[in-house]
């Protein structure tokens, strides 16, 4: 198969190319050509004003659903919701029935994938059935595919196993992904504490719920000398802390003891977190029941500084589709998340003005390429062809059938955004929107 992509802007930092408008011609999944006014022919055109394409974006926290609750998602409807996201790859979390705790569970996803359009990472649990009580057979996980471990939307509560776990992943290089959240304080909090949960009515999860674990965590990763990723920061306190985690600062904490050994730390935010504050809740839409909840406003500026100055490593999307019944009832009741692969680059776009384009490919590609090791695809000549096609100004407004997920539990549902993906090349395949 061939493809001629006419006049593109390419935004690749690592490439010579970065910032010209060019043709590219690509053959069985090869870039063999790239040059100005190129004229030759192919199985498919794309002309489209203000296009520019990018080395394909990766997501690090999905939730597929598969196996167990097809009824929310498959491992082919998300890969359709990737694909129209501009996602060439994506990590998906263990939070499924039965939970992917051992290597068959791995070897399920990895074989079911193979033929979808985009490529998926099963993340194995930390712990058995993610329980957080007992560590799961990570070494077999590992040899079997295992991109990265972790309790996906559950958080390792326990230090004595989370030490041991990040001592364990350190023997093969592997990393361990948390989503921070202290479940002992306020567990039965529905949003962010403070003046908007008040005037709700509705009891609130303090930020330092969040902080404490990453604290904590950050000192753990310290003393194993191991790999952890902090996933769905929403706190400006957060990211104080991940920063002097990523200087490896010996610290002392309040008692005096100091806290040696060097760490890798890195964090990633969530689009929704970046676009909505607590105060978007007065009309209890369950779209926004995520967790960690969104926070203050100030909590969001804070974000999206962070964005800019190099705090934050990577966006992850925290897709997670739930069906009608579990979002259209009491605010109490309802499930927590959204899904958000489709929209993610849109909600960039749209709330990180002064965000340059290079800067969110390195949010979306180049960053999370490397924190979990996977290939850097440039955009040259006698390169695989991985790449992402998007245009930066074509507005657009949200429909739910612009959804590919089985599930259509999104807040950007008749919200205009700016930015639209055109499609994705990936594995000798074109997927485009249009």
């Amino acid at each position: 198969m061939t493809i001629f992509i006419k006049q593109a802007c390419i935004v690749d930092p690592s490439s010579s190319l970065n910032g010209q408008i060019t043709d590219i011609f690509i053959e069985n999944g090869i870039i063999k050509q790239i040059g100005k006014k190129l004229s030759l022919s192919a199985d498919k055109e794309i002309s489209i004003e203000g296009l520019h394409v990018s080395p394909g974006w990766m997501d690090v926290f999905s939730n597929f659903a598969d196996p167990g609750y097809e009824f929310k998602e498959t491992l082919e409807t998300g890969a359709q919701a990737a694909a129209a996201g501009g996602y060439t790859d994506v990590i998906v979390i263990p939070n499924t029935n039965p939970v992917v705790h051992n290597k068959a569970n791995i070897e399920y996803i990895i074989q079911k994938s193979r033929s979808l359009p985009v490529n998926i990472y099963p993340a194995g649990a930390v712990t058995k059935n993610t329980e957080g009580k007992e560590l799961a057979e990570m070494f077999d996980m590992q040899i079997s595919g295992a991109i990265a471990f972790t309790d996906g939307i559950h958080s390792i509560q326990s230090s004595g196993l989370l030490v041991k776990a990040l001592q364990y992943v350190k023997a093969f290089d592997g990393i361990i992904i948390q989503l921070p959240d202290d479940k002992t304080i306020n567990p039965q909090g529905l949003m962010n504490e403070g003046i908007i949960s008040t005037q709700l009515g509705l009891p609130g999860k303090p930020a330092i719920a969040e902080e404490l674990v990453i604290a904590r965590d950050i000192k753990l990763a310290r003393y194993a000398e191991s790999k952890i990723h902090f996933t769905g920061i929403s706190t400006k306190r957060s990211l104080e802390y991940v920063q002097g985690g990523k200087l490896q600062k010996v610290e002392k904490d309040s008692v005096g003891d100091s806290f040696g050994g060097s760490a890798s730390v890195t964090c990633s935010v969530t689009p929704y977190h970046l676009f909505f504050c607590d105060e978007d809740m007065q009309d209890y839409d369950t779209n926004l029941k995520v967790d960690p909840p969104l926070r203050s406003k100030e909590d969001r500026d804070a974000l999206r500084k962070a964005m800019v100055d190099g705090t934050v490593d990577c966006i992850a999307t925290h897709h997670l589709p739930h069906e009608f019944d579990s979002k259209t009832l009491e605010f109490e009741y309802a499930k927590y998340g959204m899904v958000g692969l489709e929209t993610t680059y849109a909600v960039l776009n749209t709330c990180l003005e002064n965000v340059s384009q290079e800067r969110l490919v390195e949010l979306l590609s180049t960053n999370p390429r490397k924190i979990f090791k996977k290939e850097i695809a440039g955009i040259r000549e006698n390169e695989k062809a991985i790449l992402t096609l998007f245009a930066p100004k074509q507005k657009w407004t949200v429909k739910g059938s612009d959804l590919r997920s089985r599930s259509k539990n999104s807040p950007f549902i008749g919200k205009e955004l700016t930015g639209k993906v055109i499609g994705i090349i990936t594995k000798e395949q074109l997927f485009l929107n249009q």
